[in-house]
């Protein structure tokens, strides 16, 4: 364990190779690229990290090679949700002994979906688990909705689920209310870091995302942090048709992993199966917008 979990978190794409295989030599690569842009931390096998494509023993493989490759530089938060809550248990248990410095956990989907039964979940898994937890609040992904009463009461009631990954629109709303109820939470944003600026206005203690472009959102974070609210803003409007453009639904997966591809982080840009391709317009709108924020090299790091 490295460190606190605060600041910008990269959600860590899971690299595969033409075959659909991991390719770990690429995600060793992109974990160097990612602390070279300078992210926070590492949250790997998220959503976004394709950890449901991934077996078990691809999940830990994945998470082996993280860890080692990071090195103690950076923390690592590492997704372990799973529809059977005793391999959630066993994967989140292999992470910290691999080092990691927390896990992020999401409730499955469920027949029973009400508070009480969400309170027992993760009551079970923190009697396993004693090591910081990240609660994932996306509704999206499981169909279970969470409301600030009841994230208040995690906090409240669960000493180890410190860390709150909100991403259940409207999110500056949501932060506030939780903000009202409890000051036990670290909240990190996400949905690509559309609304960064205005997470952080509402109390966040940073993001978690997936976007390609590390440093802008570093360097929005830390103007923010400084008082440097007229810096912020500059950054952070800028580069906003970069990160809007980047997080379109349904294909926001393989624009990302075609930005980390030009960007040299990766070599190969598809996602594992099943995915939303991108056609040639959308490959050609990338190489306009690029020009248009003024990236003319991709794989060189911005000066902000």
């Amino acid at each position: 364990m490295t460190g606190k979990i605060t600041g910008i978190f990269n959600i860590l794409a899971t690299p595969f190779t033409a075959n659909y295989d991991v390719d770990y030599d690429s995600l060793k690569n992109l974990v160097e690229f990612q602390m070279d842009k300078g992210a926070y931390g590492l949250t790997i096998l998220g959503v976004m990290g394709e950890a449901a494509k991934l077996s078990v023993d691809e999940r830990k493989a994945v998470m082996d090679t993280v860890v080692e490759t990071v090195n103690g530089a950076i923390p690592v938060v590492v997704g372990t949700s799973h529809p059977e809550t005793a391999t959630c248990i066993e994967l989140s248990s292999a992470a910290f002994s691999a080092g990691a410095d927390g896990v992020m956990i999401a409730p499955p989907r469920m027949e029973d979906k009400s508070d009480e039964a969400i309170m027992a979940l993760y009551r079970t898994i923190a009697e396993k688990i004693t090591d910081p937890i990240v609660v994932q609040d996306f509704p999206p992904i499981n169909d279970v909705l969470m409301s600030p009463d009841l994230l208040a009461k995690i906090a409240d009631e669960i000493p180890n689920a410190r860390y709150l990954k909100l991403e259940d629109p409207p999110l500056m709303e949501k932060i506030g209310a939780i903000r009202e109820r409890t000051d036990k939470f670290e909240i990190f944003g996400g949905l690509g870091g559309m609304f960064l600026l205005e997470e952080l206005k509402r109390g966040a203690s940073g993001t978690m995302t997936g976007f390609a472009f590390t440093e802008i959102l570093v360097a929005v974070y830390d103007a923010f942090n400084t008082g440097e609210l007229d810096t912020a803003e500059t950054i952070f409007d800028k580069y906003l048709p970069l990160i809007r453009y980047e997080n379109q639904p349904q294909i926001n997966l393989t624009i990302r992993k075609e930005f980390l591809k030009r960007r040299g982080a990766m070599v190969n840009a598809t996602p594992r199966e099943p995915f939303n391709p991108i056609d040639a317009g959308t490959h050609e709108e990338i190489s306009w917008l690029l020009k248009r924020v003024g990236i003319d090299d991709p794989t060189v790091k911005l000066k902000l």
